[in-house]
């Protein structure tokens, strides 16, 4: 670069509009977007550890996928490029390709190449970057506005992962406006400027999510404010109103927003809610959508989803179709919006869709033979028999007769199913009279024909099939517990997951195969579990792994201080977690402020207090009656002990504690029952003389009511009639739902 040159770009620099000087260089610059960059996620630890693979940023304008590519840019020691696919060619990209192949030959380098607007690409320009993106000569970073399922090469979709950006929050767009009004350097910070509450809430507000449309605000509003004479620049409501004067509505009639728009405005129509359907056919007429479009989709809509519910629905929306011809814009809004509000507001049917079960009947059958009577009359009667027997229905009361219709196969098949709303309810008691009937003349043979003459980022297989195996080794009743313990919280791809016993995996592996952009903490108590899930996870992609910590959950908060003192969780999760804590509320307080302010607790635990009781796998003659009385007090004792926290609680015990902790609790316990083998080593450990984990056995239990020939003799006969036998043991869970919110229940 010449002098003139660099002059030149120092020169573009300077002058570039505040939207462009103000793009953040580094992670701590960048601004919302925390459930893809936050503390802990997969995609800053990729960006951090200088470890990506190829990626796909989509989402509206403005929200920071280009400066995302950038700070990659100036953070990887990857070679960087980028080009536009709005300028860019197949020459361009074979440029790319041929610069990336002499850096990884003559210096081992890995090439990153952004392509903003990628889904401007069009399918040759796509395919020629994927053998290069396959072999690993390039690392692809793509920017789109549009959804990449749609718009992107299926092949590219797959060999990359995928992330969403989201609007940003106004409380995002309130914290660019200070970065630019503070950044002395490419803001305004030299400038003595003053932004009123009511003006920030304003340019918030009317941004709608998009950083780049507030700076361009800003920017307007600072440039054409002359100082006062104090020589401050004052911008309050009015001059914030002025700078940025319509809200920029998010919307592309040849993009996703487009589908997305409509498919709320149907959906809200289908599910009968008036204000919902007119907001969305606003911000299409808003937007600029075609309206013949929107009233096709009405059209479509009274047959779907209103059908013989309100028979004249059609018919209104049809009127009012023809009337928008007439009229057109912009009276005919009127119209348009008559036959929304009708449609919100009709009865609603879908028995229609019985047309789609009777074309799936056709598809499936490869020969249902028209029966006989049915058949044409005037060709070959004499013949074949055609017509034959059949009821003319006008001839009967009410113009119908019972009579087979349908092919002999298809004998009492239901297509049609009315619904129970409008016109319908009256059809449904009809057409069901005529079935019985039908079905009555069937058994009794009349009308019967005669007879005939004649079912993100791609699922990685090997990980998958990984985590297969390991998550099988667990047994049933574990993965019911895992199953219905990760229903209370559905994860989202994104998520940051706490496990707070991870020792046996059995959380943890499911929780990984589900936040694959988000990631897992495993917390295990001794260093050789801590071991055992690393070995686990080795054949895992390194930022695939589960980060394990090891710590007592006493110790787990500055433990996770020393990670990040920033991370929150989207779930902090356990299996039996709290069972050896005896001060459950302190331990809670401890944990909850690592929970995000949307996050949940979701535990499930094994009650002691309901566990199976030992003396009910005797049976009554095995021990004289007064000793079998005695087991049964002492046994009953030990699940009564006040003074021992470890064994007298149950899941609304627990319960309690998370109230206490300032948490908003459901729980549900749930009995279950399995089959278990008595063996030598588990009957041994029951009636052991001294503590086993510095906890009583069950003999120590035992002691305090009965002698130590009393508790030979019961383990005498355990030996005697259940060693070895396989035995129905009972055990209830407590499943716990909490959270910081509160939650509205159902």
């Amino acid at each position: 670069m010449d002098l003139f040159e660099q002059s030149y770009q120092q020169k573009v620099r300077e002058q570039a509009p505040l939207a462009e000087r103000m793009r953040p260089r580094t992670l701590d610059e960048f601004v919302g977007q925390n459930h893809i960059i936050g503390a802990g996620r997969l995609l800053r630890r990729a960006i951090v550890g200088d470890q990506l693979s190829s990626l796909i940023f989509f989402g509206p304008p403005g929200t920071g996928k280009t400066t995302l590519a950038r700070i990659i840019a100036q953070t990887t020691h990857a070679h960087f490029m980028a080009i536009n696919a709005v300028l860019a060619g197949i020459k361009d990209i074979r440029e790319a390709i041929s610069t990336a192949t002499e850096q990884g030959k003559y210096y081992q380098q890995k090439t990153i190449l952004f392509v903003d607007e990628v889904h401007r690409f069009n399918k040759s320009q796509q395919d020629a970057l994927l053998p290069w993106v396959e072999n690993g000569t390039i690392i692809l970073i793509g920017a789109t506005t549009e959804n990449p399922y749609f718009e992107v090469n299926k092949a590219l979709v797959s060999r990359s992962r995928l992330f969403q950006l989201k609007p940003l929050t106004p409380e995002d767009l309130a914290q660019v406006i200070s970065q630019a009004l503070a950044d002395s350097e490419r803001g305004y910070g030299q400038s003595a400027v003053h932004i009123e509450a009511e003006a920030i809430t304003h340019l918030t507000n009317v941004a709608n999510g998009d950083a780049r449309s507030l700076l361009n605000a800003l920017e307007l509003a600072v440039e054409t404010t002359p100082p006062n004479e104090a020589r401050i620049i004052h911008i309050d409501l009015a001059v914030a109103e002025e700078s940025i004067q319509q809200r920029a509505v998010l919307y592309d009639k040849q993009g996703e927003s487009h589908f997305d728009t409509i498919s709320a405005f149907i959906k809200s129509i289908r599910g009968s809610d008036p204000d919902a359907a007119l907001y969305w056919l606003a911000k299409m007429i808003y937007a600029g959508e075609d309206p013949r479009f929107i009233l096709r989709r009405l059209l479509i809509l009274a047959s779907e989803d209103v059908g013989l519910a309100d028979p004249n629905a059609l018919v209104i929306t049809n009127s009012c179709a023809q009337a928008f011809d007439r009229v057109g814009m912009p009276e005919g809004r009127y119209m348009i919006a008559q036959a929304t509000l009708y449609l919100a507001t009709a009865p609603k049917s879908n028995s229609v869709m019985g047309f789609f079960d009777a074309l799936g009947a056709v598809e499936e059958e490869l020969h249902n033979d028209i029966p006989n009577h049915l058949k044409d009359a005037n060709r070959d009667q004499k013949a074949m028999g055609h017509g034959a027997n059949y009821l003319y229905p006008h001839a009967y009361r009410d113009h119908w007769v019972e009579q087979q219709y349908l092919p002999t196969g298809l004998q009492g098949r239901v297509f049609y199913q009315p619904s129970d709303l409008g016109r319908e309810a009256e059809i449904k008691t009809q057409v069901a009279r005529r079935r019985e009937a039908q079905l009555a003349a069937q058994i009794e043979g009349i009308g019967v024909t005669s007879m005939s003459m004649l079912t993100y980022s791609q699922t990685d297989k090997q990980v998958e099939r990984w985590f297969e195996r390991t998550i099988d080794q667990t047994g049933q009743k574990l993965s019911q517990i895992r199953d219905r313990l990760l229903a209370l919280a559905p994860l989202q791809r994104h998520h940051l997951i706490l496990d707070l016993n991870a020792k046996s995996g059995l959380l943890t592996w499911e929780a990984l195969r589900q936040v694959p952009e988000g990631g897992v903490y495993a917390c295990v108590s001794h260093p050789t579990e801590a071991f055992a899930l690393r070995e686990q996870a080795k054949n895992l992609p390194e930022l695939l792994r589960p980060i394990v910590l090891t710590a007592s959950l006493n110790q787990l908060p500055h433990v996770l201080a020393e990670q990040d003192k920033d991370i929150r969780f989207d779930c902090i999760m356990g299996r039996n977690a709290l069972s050896i804590e005896k001060d459950k509320v302190k331990m809670l307080n401890n944990l909850i402020p690592w929970l995000s302010p949307q996050g949940v607790l979701i535990l499930a635990e094994t009650l002691p207090r309901h566990t199976q009781r030992l003396y009910d796998l005797l049976q009554p003659e095995w021990l004289p009656s007064e000793l079998l009385d005695k087991l049964k007090i002492a046994e009953s004792a030990i699940y009564q002990d006040t003074s021992d926290p470890m064994v007298n609680w149950d899941g609304f015990d627990l319960q309690k504690d998370l109230q206490k902790a300032g948490l908003t609790v459901k729980v549900e316990q749930q009995r279950s029952h399995t089959s278990i083998l008595i063996t030598t080593a588990l009957v041994e450990r029951w009636f052991a003389t001294t503590q086993i984990n510095h906890r009583p056995t069950y003999r120590q239990h035992l002691k305090n009511k009965l002698t130590d020939n009393q508790i030979n003799h019961v383990k005498q006969v355990f030996t005697k009639y259940l060693l070895n036998q396989t035995v129905n043991w009972s055990s209830t869970v407590a499943y716990l739902k909490a959270s910081l919110a509160r939650e509205t229940h159902v």
